[in-house]
């Protein structure tokens, strides 16, 4: 038997698929990479954004044919856009064809919602939010890894899904999560990425800080080059946080700090409890402790009742901290979030036009961040063969840029030092030096 698993989303869901396969693996099934081929298909979903949910949809539509023409082969759906009750009844109600929903927490139960849609040949549905922190998998590489420090989220931004589908927050104790990276070192493993909703609010269940759990990993795992973490809340970024990632050599000198909007009056709207001002302050502090910090963004784009004014704010806010990269998006209401319900939206073609407006303002900056790269040596874990070039590897620096280089295949998973020859406002260019 083989399996085929899509996955939409973050690294949370990429994560999420690595335990699916670890659970398939030991029920015997092999993964494919041809869907035809497959006699089990689930896709992982997202719902942060409405595209990530068309696409689901669009991809269940296409794959009807082959279900009708291996009507043995199991078909599930599983993730964040299943906690939710409407994405639930359109699946059920336009896709009849699939055999097996489940959420985010129930993975573990999957042995058991195969066998009894296989026993009643009926639909089964099971998206009972318990939170399962069972470190069960399948590494997708066998050199970097996600480590899940935590679930679920507490903020209730006023334009996020995520509380509704991961639930609340809940914390790892340090002795698991510390035990786990280190067994993941032990084996090779060169590098790690803790993951959370928000990482800086880590512990607050239990008594225990971020931080803490940092210090307790440099002090207990001495075979690891990079340590890297996401994502990180400006509300719950600490001074303590901040010094013990410039003490900690393994922690990589890169910051994912969603901003999210320049303007503090949408800022509060948002219910991102931080200003503008705050968020430049973060900035500061960042930069003094550690100058040549890689630190880069979430914005979005034409939040409800976004003025002008508001639009322009994130814009200078922009070219004042100059970010090595973003994640831009243009905002669409997710049902269920109390800004879906404003009627205040604004127009998409004034979306589309203030997105462009963002975008022309911080190319250039991501340009002038990676033309000072040039002639800079780094440490890169080699990762794959470039996907626009297969002459060339690809790899990300300590501090998460993206970098092209010449070398053999078998390379990769090995770390090696490269230097930057050339750059775009998006990638580095550069050689494998001794």
């Amino acid at each position: 038997m083989k399996y085929k698993i899509f996955t939409y989303g973050c690294q949370a869901n990429e994560h999420d698929s690595e335990r699916i396969a670890y659970i398939l693996e030991k029920l015997g099934y092999t993964a494919t990479d041809d869907e035809k081929e497959a006699d089990f298909i689930a896709y992982n979903t997202c719902l942060i954004r409405e595209n990530a949910e068309l696409k689901v949809y669009g991809h269940l539509g296409a794959i009807k044919k082959l279900k009708r023409e291996k009507p043995e082969m199991i078909l599930a759906v599983c993730g964040c856009m299943m906690q939710t009750g409407p994405a639930r009844d359109v699946i059920k109600e336009k896709y009849s064809h699939v055999d097996i929903i489940f959420g985010t927490g129930n993975i573990d139960k999957l042995p058991e919602l195969i066998s009894l849609h296989k026993t009643t040949n009926q639909i089964v549905v099971d998206v009972d939010s318990y939170i399962d922190l069972d470190n069960g998998y399948i590494r997708a590489h066998d050199f970097t890894a996600y480590v899940n420090i935590m679930t679920g989220c507490d903020n209730f931004c006023t334009y996020c899904i995520v509380p509704y589908a991961r639930g609340r927050e809940k914390s790892r104790p340090i002795n698991e999560i510390v035990q786990e990276v280190k067994n993941l070192a032990n084996r090779g493993y060169k590098e790690i990425t803790l993951l959370g909703q928000n990482v800086n609010s880590y512990g607050k269940d239990l008594g225990h800080t971020f931080p803490e759990l940092l210090y307790a990993l440099d002090a207990e795992v001495k075979n690891l080059d990079i340590l890297r973490f996401m994502t990180s809340h400006p509300k719950d970024l600490s001074d303590e946080l901040i010094e013990a990632m410039s003490k900690i050599d393994m922690i990589a000198k890169h910051f994912h700090l969603p901003l999210q909007s320049g303007s503090t009056k949408v800022l509060k709207e948002m219910n991102r409890k931080y200003s503008s001002d705050d968020y430049k302050l973060l900035v500061r502090k960042l930069r003094d402790k550690m100058p040549d910090i890689c630190l880069t963004t979430d914005i979005i784009v034409g939040f409800a009742g976004e003025s002008e004014q508001d639009h322009l704010d994130t814009i200078e806010l922009c070219k004042e901290v100059e970010f090595d990269s973003a994640f831009t998006f243009i905002y669409s209401p997710r049902p269920g979030t109390p800004a879906a319900n404003r009627e205040d939206q604004i127009p998409e073609e004034i979306k589309s036009r203030r997105f462009q407006e963002l975008l022309d303002a911080i190319y250039p900056i991501f340009n002038k961040k990676n033309k000072a790269e040039l002639g800079k040596t780094h440490k890169v874990i080699v990762e794959s063969v470039s996907k626009n070039n297969d002459e060339m590897l690809s790899g990300r620096t300590f501090s998460n840029k993206l970098i092209h280089f010449k070398g053999n295949k078998e390379l990769i998973g090995e770390v090696v030092n490269v230097k930057v020859t050339s750059h775009t406002s998006f990638t580095l260019e550069g050689e494998i030096i001794d």
